[in-house]
């Protein structure tokens, strides 16, 4: 089993889209029961008491748009056992990496990446809370995805 914890500032956006994106992969790929996917916050903004919020609307709707299953989510926060629990904790940008580092601590395991990393251009995935460009965090989500797929067949995980 494959454990994947996808992490974002707030878990409305970039961190769900890549978490549905993933699992719709690996469900065309045969390969759901591999698989746990998940993702999480890195702040507490989306959350109210014990009900997170629920997945932006346009991010939903860039799900829809590609006939992507967008399940019941509410954002919830990163937690330090997240750290033992998942195989794989990946960011979306260097600034959520920083505020994870708050949470988890260290990586002596080197479980934790950037989405972006898996590709042949590493950066961030831009935030489209700010951008409004959600086909653009969709593409660049896919193809993180795609590499991250790639590079687990190449560790022989796959």
């Amino acid at each position: 089993m494959i454990k994947v914890m996808f992490v974002c500032h707030g878990n409305i956006c970039r961190s769900p889209m890549a978490e549905m994106i993933l699992k719709e992969m690996v469900r065309q790929r045969g390969l759901a029961d591999c698989f746990v996917i998940d993702s999480s916050a890195t702040s507490t903004e989306e959350i109210w008491g014990n009900t997170g919020n629920p997945i932006n609307p346009p991010a939903r709707d860039v799900l829809k748009k590609h006939s992507i299953p967008c399940e019941n989510h509410h954002a919830v926060q990163i937690k330090k056992s997240d750290y033992t629990d998942y195989d794989y904790i990946i960011a979306m940008e260097q600034f959520n990496l920083r505020n994870m580092k708050h949470i988890i601590g260290s990586d002596p395991a080197h479980k934790v990446h950037l989405l972006l990393d898996f590709t042949d251009a590493p950066r961030d995935v831009a935030d489209p809370w700010f951008t409004g460009k959600f086909d653009r965090t969709y593409d660049d989500i896919v193809c993180g995805c795609e590499g991250f797929l790639r590079y687990l067949e190449q560790e022989g995980r796959l």
